[in-house]
Order: structure tokens, then sequence, then C-alpha cells
């Protein structure tokens, strides 16, 4: 079962276009976990970096993400109204992100991946979560990060990965990946898109997407998607090009992988 609630059918065609992102939200119950054996095994040439993972049925980046999930369905009904008729939506927050999606519908490929990634980059200025609520790690929904214009790292990602979903990549081929950045000894998350069977990071710390082989000095620590959160098993560090195009300057990056 997924993390998002069924879409209802909003003006027709409107919600076979995007909103078919917000599958399932309410169907997981994060008071009623699954038992600890019922963890299943991700195919290890599915995932980002080719390896293995477990799918998770409790921990802290698990109730994060299912806090953060609950928020984006809310949040559907909001943006499906909003894409439907622009001159009378009343979130602002709602239009920027649908200005970015609409930039994002009218490519495809690799395009709509850089478009995207790109202009949430510009559109989210670097604020950690501790100068911003006091806390050390909280996931936020995306018009929530648009009305505030800040956010961390999970923030970014978190954001790329509902406005490529509703500018119509497949569920299958995006993800959020939590990794360990070895040489800073923090945690950071990126959105993950795959294109022409490759994956491709698409980081708030760079313009340039990156290929899951190019990536250096990180150890990748779980992969999200939208039925699970899934822990990678033995990963190792990944290496491969330096940074070349930074984007930004980003504040703190800490993610709780727990």
């Amino acid at each position: 079962m997924g993390f998002f609630g069924e879409a209802r059918a909003w003006r027709g065609a409107l919600l076979a276009a995007g909103m078919v992102f917000f599958a399932a939200a309410a169907n997981v119950r994060a008071d009623t976990p699954e038992p600890a054996g019922s963890l299943d095994i991700a195919s290890a040439s599915g995932e980002p970096f080719g390896l293995p993972a477990l799918a998770l049925s409790g921990g802290g980046l698990r109730a994060k993400w299912l806090g953060a999930a609950r928020k984006i369905d809310d949040e559907r009904v909001q943006l499906a109204l909003c894409d439907g008729d622009r001159d009378h939506c009343a979130s602002e927050a709602a239009l920027k992100l649908l200005a970015i999606v609409d930039e994002g519908r009218a490519s495809d490929g690799r395009t709509r991946l850089g478009q995207i990634n790109r202009a949430i980059n510009l559109a989210i200025h670097p604020m950690s979560d501790l100068t911003q609520y006091g806390e050390i790690d909280v996931w936020s929904s995306p018009l929530a990060t648009f009305d505030r214009g800040t956010g961390d790292c999970e923030d970014y990602a978190i954001a790329k990965f509902v406005a490529l979903r509703l500018a119509g990549v497949a569920a299958e081929d995006l993800r959020i990946v939590v990794l360990h950045d070895v040489l800073q000894n923090e945690d950071h998350a990126v959105a993950a898109a795959r294109l022409d069977g490759h994956w491709l990071m698409l980081d708030n710390r760079r313009m340039a997407m990156m290929d899951d082989a190019h990536v250096r000095n990180y150890r990748p620590l779980f992969v999200i998607d939208e039925t699970a959160v899934m822990k990678y098993l033995h990963a190792p560090n990944v290496a491969a090009l330096p940074d070349q195009d930074p984007a930004p300057a980003t504040a703190s990056n800490r993610v709780v992988a727990q």
C-alpha cells in the first residue's frame, strides 16, 4: 500500500494530467506498523546506485515521511483547483509551484528534469530547520516550503519529487535518496529521477544533474518512493566526478536518518 490517498476525479482530465501523484496516504497507518519480519528486499538493479534495499516498517525516517505525505495529500485539492482556475487561485505558493510544473510539462526527457531541478533550486532560499523552527529536522510539504520560500535539503527534494510527478514523470522513475556526506560528516537528501535506465541526482547543492555512477564522497543510506521507505543494505561510499557546477550556497542539510 502507498502513502498517498487515491485522488478523486477533480475536473476530469486535470487530475489525470498531474494529480495521480497523490495516490494513497490514508491507506498507511503510522500507528499500526507492519511486523518486522515482513520487510521486502528491493531489486538490486532497480534503485539508485544499483544497490538492494529493505522496505522499513517503522523508524524515525519513515515517520517523518508519513507526516510529509499526509500534508502533501492535503495539498492535492488546492493544487488541483488552482491548476484548473489560475485566476481565482488563493494560494501564491500553489501558483509558484504550478508555474514550475508548467515549464516541465512543456518539455520532456532530460530538459524537463533539468528545468524543474534548476527552477526549484532558485525558488527556495537555503535555511536550516534549526533557524526556521528551532528544531533539528522538519520535513515540509511543497506548499509550506514555497509559502516560506526557505528550506533545507529534504525540502528541496520533496518539492522536486512532487513537481516532477505533477509534470508527468512516472512514479516508478522518481525517488528521494538520503545519503551520508563522508567529507562533511552529515546526512543529505536529494531527489532522483530515472531517465533511459539511468538515475540522475537532482541536488540543491548544484544546478547540473549527475548520474548516480558519478557521485563522489557519499554513502547511500535510504531511498523513498510513493510506496515505501527503504534502507540500503551494506552501502559502500560511492565515487566519481568532482563537483563543478555549484548551486546557490545551502544551509545545514542535516537529515535524521533513522
